[in-house]
This record gives structure tokens, C-alpha cells and sequence, in this order.
């Protein structure tokens, strides 16, 4: 229903790339560049400036960006109207999700959401917190689920689910399966996430809560990924806190330990989001209705050892 040469030019617009716009839309390059000159002589100007081996938006681009945005989003509320008048919910869903929601618990929530709307097409990205948010208000995706709170005023939060973030240390530290007091942190080299990260602040905000504050901790490197802050514990160059869902293969395996920290309380809620105003409707908003009603029950704790104790 969308118009093709519209979705052609979003697609681009999205990427600044025509080989990657063409992949996604499975059309040529040179089909791509026909489609975008033939809707730069419908409009008599260009849209993309390709000086300089880089591809970048015109101000005639600019404009049309955000409406070529809307009249997709137009046209999945239509699709999904219709489909919906039928008793089957149909269409197309862009989620974003926070690394740790996208790696360990995306996978089944939409497994869970398909069963009950087999005709939903959905496609998914993922990146910190800040980037799904900033992907949210771009319009390139419909619900954003971040693991920490939005600091945003044109961005609605609901939490769906509760997540518990463990400390992790190798499995030969003396702290492995120990009690702690939280002062002996600042003798620790501390492995964090990226600015940006929705659970470097959760960390950041209860070690403060505690008494310790940024400048108090020896942070030792800063990693992009969960996973890359695990193998960094595993190669022992320091300690982190994670989420209890993404340890759980190491602590099986016997890789990685917990230790626990007295008094230091590391809860926090996993939250979907969407644009301030009206609640999401179509296939948004049955995605929505499905996390508020379905929350996932965490797997309990792994070998007791993320209990928080005052």
C-alpha cells in the first residue's frame, strides 16, 4: 500500500547507503538509483547529495523524510485495520530493543506474540538505550523495549517486566560465592558499559544510592556489549555487573562466579516505550497489550547466588 518509490527513498534515507537499501528492498543497486532519480524529476530537485564518496540528505530530502515516515506509518495502520476487521491481526512491526532484551529476551516474546498473530511481519534492531530511543522519535521503529529509564520528555515508559543485575567475577576470585561490604568495591577494577547504556546508569544510580559515587570506583575499561564484558571477566581483567539473564550459560559452566554485595539493591524494570501522546494502536498497540498481559517470568535465581541481602 506504501508507495514505492517513497519506500525506496526511506529505506536509503535510513541507511545513507544504496547497497544496503538494496538488500533490505532485495532490488538491485541500479534499481534503487532508478527509483530514487525518478522521484527526485517527480519533485525537480535532489534528495541526496553523493559528493565526496559519502551520501548524505539534501535539505529537499530532509523535508520529505519525516512525511515519506508518516505515510508508511499510515499505511501499516490501514493494513492493520483491515486485517483486523477480519478477527486477524496483520501487518508489519519495527521493534528496538536494549542489548540485553534483544540478545536474551526478545527472541521469546516474539515467538510468544507470533503464535497468537501469525500474520504480523516483524522486523528488529537493537543497540544501547539512548540509540532505541533516538530510533524511536526518528520514527524507524514503532516500540522501543530499554532496560533503563527513558530522561525523556517526548517518550513514554512503561514497565513490563522485572530484571535483577548480578556482580560477576572469575571464577577463582577470592570474592567468588562471597558476601561483601560495598567499600571494598573502590579496591576493584570495574568493567562497565558505554554511556548511553541503560544499565551503566541502573549501576551508576544504585552504587550512588550506596554512598559510592563515579569518581569513587576504578573503572578500568568501558565495552560496548554484555558479552564483551563477560569475556573480559573471564579473562580476568576485572569485575561487572550484568543482568542474571545474560550470565546464566557461564555460571553453568562454572566460567564465571557471583558475588554478593551486602545492602547494594540492583532491581530495576525492563520498560517498553513509545512517543508521548496516544497510546500505539494496530499492531503497536496489540504488541503492547501483549507485554502488559504476558509478562515473562524470570528464571529463578541461578545458584541462589543473586539474592540481594541487606
Amino acid at each position: 500500500m506504501e508507495n514505492f518509490r517513497l519506500k525506496v527513498f526511506r529505506v536509503v534515507a535510513t541507511h545513507l547507503n544504496f547497497s544496503r537499501a538494496a538488500e533490505e528492498l532485495l532490488l538491485t543497486q541500479p534499481a534503487v538509483t532508478q527509483q530514487i532519480r525518478a522521484l527526485e524529476d517527480e519533485y525537480g530537485v535532489p534528495l541526496f547529495d553523493r559528493r565526496g564518496g559519502r551520501i548524505v540528505l539534501t535539505l529537499a530530502g530532509q523535508a520529505l523524510l519525516p512525511y515519506a515516515e508518516k505515510l508508511k506509518a499510515l499505511s501499516d495502520e490501514a493494513f492493520a485495520a483491515v486485517t483486523g476487521a477480519s478477527g486477524a491481526q496483520g501487518g508489519q512491526l519495527a521493534v528496538g530493543a536494549s542489548q540485553t532484551i534483544g540478545q536474551y529476551l526478545l527472541p521469546n516474546l516474539v515467538a510468544g506474540f507470533l503464535r497468537e498473530n501469525p500474520r504480523v511481519g516483524i522486523t528488529a534492531m537493537s543497540g544501547n538505550s539512548d540509540a532505541m530511543l533516538e530510533a524511536l522519535a526518528a520514527h524507524r521503529i514503532q516500540i522501543a523495549l530499554i532496560e533503563g529509564p527513558a530522561l525523556r520528555k517526548d517518550i513514554h515508559v512503561e514497565p513490563f517486566m522485572e530484571d535483577q543485575m548480578v556482580l560477576v567475577v572469575p571464577a577463582s576470585h577470592e570474592w567468588a560465592d562471597h558476601d561483601i561490604d560495598i567499600s571494598t568495591l573502590k579496591e576493584a577494577p570495574l568493567l562497565m558499559r558505554e554511556f548511553g547504556s541503560g544499565s551503566r546508569r541502573v549501576v551508576e544510580n544504585a552504587l550512588s544510592r550506596a554512598g559510592l559515587k563515579r569518581k569513587d570506583l576504578n573503572t578500568r575499561m568501558e565495552l560496548d556489549s554484555t558479552e564483551g564484558l563477560l569475556s573480559a571477566v573471564e579473562a580476568g581483567l576485572g569485575i561487572t555487573f550484568v543482568s542474571r539473564w545474560a550470565v546464566r550459560n557461564q555460571l553453568s559452566l562454572g566460567t564465571l562466579k557471583l558475588a554478593r554485595v551486602r545492602g547494594l539493591k540492583l532491581s530495576r524494570m525492563f520498560s517498553l516505550s513509545y512517543p508521548t501522546g496516544p497510546k500505539p494502536c494496530g499492531i503497536a498497540g496489540t504488541f503492547r497489550a501483549f507485554l502488559l498481559a504476558h509478562p515473562m517470568k524470570l528464571a529463578q535465581p541461578v545458584q541462589d547466588a543473586s539474592s540481594v541481602r541487606d
